[in-house]
């Protein structure tokens, strides 16, 4: 992945925010919010459960929102900032959408579509690469991934 640039200003701590929202309302606590020229475009937690629907990851509602706003499938001068390694279905729409750059926290080693798994982004029908930057928040989204799955085994999170 790619160092970080010069004058660089994380937009994760409102990534993480949505995460913790998420959580509250019994989802996978994943965040991710949407930047363009320094601004919250928007921003988004997993609601799956909520709307019945195993495409509504944070990235995706996010994306989508930003695409209704602009009027436009096609996000050039957008940046996305997540809490957890996109999947597959979510790198292929970053991708798809244009996103200038992606930022994201904690490694998906279960699902991951970036830098592990099926790594979208490498595979010569992705017409579009966006510049990734890693670990951006990734040991607090880890730790909330964690607390969140101890919590549903009913487990301290060693098992």
């Amino acid at each position: 992945m790619k160092e970080q640039r010069e004058g660089f200003r994380s937009f994760m701590a409102a990534a993480l925010e949505e995460a913790r929202a998420a959580a509250a309302r019994g989802e996978v606590p994943v965040g991710a919010v949407i930047v363009r020229d320094g601004a919250i475009v928007a921003r988004a937690g997993n609601r799956t459960r909520e709307l019945v629907d195993p495409t509504a990851h944070a990235e995706m509602l996010a994306i989508r929102e930003v695409c209704r706003l602009a009027g436009s499938e096609r996000l050039a001068g957008h940046d996305l900032y997540v809490t957890l390694e996109p999947c597959p279905m979510c790198a292929a729409a970053i991708s798809a959408a244009r996103i200038d750059r992606l930022y994201y926290g904690a490694a998906d080693q279960k699902s991951g579509g970036v830098a592990v798994g099926a790594r979208v982004f490498s595979h010569p029908q992705c017409h579009h690469v966006p510049e990734v930057y890693d670990g951006i928040g990734g040991a607090e989204a880890e730790a909330m991934l964690k607390a969140f799955f101890a919590a549903r085994r009913g487990t301290d999170g060693d098992a």
